[in-house]
């Protein structure tokens, strides 16, 4: 009497939410990108003279302060946001929106030469935020099998 023995199927698992490393989740997006806009934003309401050193001159300075304390109040809604293990999607939406908000108008703005070329450094970072997300929200479904 013979018996023939097989090991299981070793079988790919997709990756649970728990094996990402928080540092690539929307937590850590919201606090990262909370704290840039919180010091872009607070810059011109505490020293617009070194604002308009590197941005160049501004001839509405309320509008230099109003546009900083709206990205001052996104930046706070964010960090809010990033309290929780998993932040409301109506904040997610807002950080998305305003990144490319942001990063359109940095562009327009320097293409009309309305302002200076160091504003696309910012839509730079912007655009980085905005693939960080993409990362994070669709990542990869690349699936390796192990066949011994």
């Amino acid at each position: 009497m013979s018996a023939i023995l097989q090991e299981p199927a070793v079988q790919a698992q997709e990756p649970s939410a728990s094996a990402v490393p928080s540092f690539w989740g929307e937590q850590a997006i919201l606090v990262v990108q909370g704290g840039y806009y919180a010091l872009t934003g607070l810059w011109p309401l505490f020293d617009i003279d070194s604002f308009q050193a590197v941005t160049g001159p501004k001839t509405d300075l309320w509008l230099v302060r109003t546009v900083g304390l709206l990205i001052v109040v996104i930046a706070g809604v964010m960090l809010l946001g990033a309290r929780k293990e998993k932040p409301p999607v109506e904040v997610v939406v807002l950080a998305i929106a305003a990144a490319v908000g942001l990063a359109v108008t940095d562009v327009v703005i320097v293409s009309a030469r309305a302002a200076s070329w160091v504003y696309l450094l910012d839509a730079g970072a912007e655009i980085g935020l905005l693939a960080w997300w993409g990362k994070t929200l669709f990542p990869s479904r690349s699936r390796v099998i192990y066949i011994p």
